[in-house]
């Protein structure tokens, strides 16, 4: 091989995290092929001792800098060194090609049911808070404008969901990577009669794949998992940019523990929410993770190709983010407190304007002709410099007859919480629902 093809062809540096799948599927296979008579018995016994010894080896020290080519010829190896020419027979009706597909969805497999943790744990955190503040109530923003009053905990739970979603889909994803490959060699299948049945139960797949051209390229599964974490990053990322947004001045709604806020270098009196833009930036990476892979994948003809050596330093770099973020996200959150003070006073009476427009429906006047009504009273306040809390009762009337000497009741932000009972909604009830429905998914 030229000196300069060495560097490139070399994966060893990335696919060693693999070794424990590698050297699990090779326990696999050595018995699969006892039982299908191509290995004695002792035959049989000798590598598995081997491999033993091949995975304490492994386990002792870092390998990464081995002059090997892949984690499968390090492992090949090491136990030719450990059981001698034996060692040679363990590849019989196997190829890189089944082995390391398979090896990759071990991988998955466990990593997805990991995520799945630490996501919990994150939902647990929000759940938490949200429990904490049921009865706090604070602006909601559309377009980044007041526009509704809410209930903290209907916002906090706003970001519960999303990840609930992503926690659902990693269940999904760990489902598709459990179909067993090995077996399929490197195109066509094997030419022993090994039972696969009998591999994918003592490897823990659900199923066996179907074709083994499919099996040693298919890679949808990965596609999965990366896009799951793309979007989780995104979810994680908005969830990051309200708590920079609610704990800037401007807002001052949450207060980030000092464990998790920065000072600056130069500034002494800043608190910069450093958990919540890392978490944002490292978005991107996932992000970009899912493209570099739907990148590799979209035009490979059939079987397998050495592109689809670029899938797991896609792979690895997703979970490894993701391992780092999650923990540091739900700290932030477990540590973050409203502040009920600066939360009142930006509450504005505006925010009640929908509530205007709804007693007049109350009254018989059709939601259109209401809407127009209540924008003209807003700007009326506006002109007059006052809130619009502040209007006489003539000026509500001048606007339409249908007002009454009860208007100024809307005002209550309790009152226009509490007037969307519907599930979902903002109600003490409805939260209290949602709470329980949260609670049922953890």
């Amino acid at each position: 091989m030229a000196g300069a093809m060495v560097p490139l062809n070399r994966s060893l540096d990335v696919d060693i995290r693999l070794w424990p799948q590698d050297v699990r599927g090779s326990r696999a296979w050595a018995q699969a092929l006892v039982k299908a008579g191509v290995l004695e018995d002792d035959e049989g016994v000798t590598l598995l001792e081997g491999l033993e010894r091949v995975a304490t080896r492994l386990s002792d020290r870092d390998h990464a800098e081995e002059p090997d080519e892949d984690i499968h010829s390090l492992v090949e190896r090491l136990l030719h060194e450990e059981v001698g020419d034996v060692a040679g027979k363990l590849h019989t009706g196997r190829s890189r090609n089944d082995q390391v597909a398979t090896d990759l969805r071990l991988w998955g497999i466990q990593m997805t049911e990991a995520l799945g943790v630490a996501l919990t744990e994150v939902e647990a955190a929000l759940l938490d808070w949200a429990r904490e503040s049921v009865d706090l109530i604070l602006p909601g923003y559309t377009h980044l404008q007041q526009g509704q009053p809410v209930r903290a905990a209907h916002w906090v739970l706003s970001h519960f969901w999303p990840l609930e979603r992503d926690r659902t889909a990693l269940h999904t994803v760990k489902a598709q990577a459990s179909v067993l490959p090995l077996g399929s060699g490197a195109i066509a299948g094997c030419p022993f009669p090994i039972d696969r049945e009998f591999l994918r139960e003592e490897l823990g797949f659900l199923s066996i794949s179907e074709n083994s051209i499919d099996a040693v390229s298919d890679r949808d599964w990965a596609l999965g998992l990366a896009f799951v974490a793309a979007r989780l990053g995104i979810h994680l990322s908005r969830l990051a940019e309200d708590l920079v947004l609610f704990g800037s001045k401007e807002f001052g709604f949450v207060r980030l523990s000092d464990g998790f806020s920065t000072g600056s270098s130069l500034m002494p009196q800043k608190r910069n929410p450093d958990v919540a833009e890392l978490v944002r930036g490292k978005s991107g990476r996932l992000t970009g993770n899912l493209v570099a892979l739907l990148t590799v994948l979209k035009g490979l003809p059939t079987g397998y190709n050495r592109d689809l050596q670029e899938d797991k330093a896609a792979l690895f770099d997703s979970v490894d983010t993701l391992t780092l973020v999650l923990p540091a996200i739900e700290g932030a959150v477990r540590g973050a407190e409203f502040q009920p003070d600066r939360i009142e006073a930006a509450l504005d009476p505006q925010l009640l304007a929908t509530d205007l427009a709804d007693y007049l429906v109350r009254a018989g006047v059709p939601f259109r002709r209401a809407h127009e009504v209540v924008a003209t009273v807003v700007r009326v306040a506006e002109d007059r410099g006052i809130p619009v809390d502040q209007l006489p009762l003539e000026a509500f009337q001048k606007a339409h007859t249908a007002f009454g000497s009860d208007v100024l009741e809307v005002f209550d932000w309790e009152r226009s919480v509490e007037a969307r009972e519907a599930p979902g909604g903002t109600a003490r009830k409805a939260v209290l629902a949602q709470i329980t429905a949260a609670e049922g998914c953890l």
